[in-house]
């Protein structure tokens, strides 16, 4: 699955998997540079559905103000 498909769910669990992963240690520095990476992507990922999600409640709200 590539990243562009991943939902906020996957994206997020995956992310706990890699912080856990990073806080356990005994990784090489190696491993955990990359581990860190994904975390990054992991999370830019997941702020990108919530202000999707963030962008969709203003739409609304606005309509509703509007249309009162």
């Amino acid at each position: 699955m590539s990243d562009e498909t991943l939902s906020y769910e996957q994206a997020r669990t995956e992310l706990a998997s890699v912080v856990e992963r990073l806080e356990t240690g005994g990784s090489s520095l190696e491993e955990s540079l990359a581990l860190w990476e994904r975390g990054e992507k992991l999370a830019d990922i997941c702020q990108g559905w919530l202000d999707g999600a963030r962008d969709r409640i203003d739409t609304a709200r606005r309509a509703r103000t509007e249309g009162a």
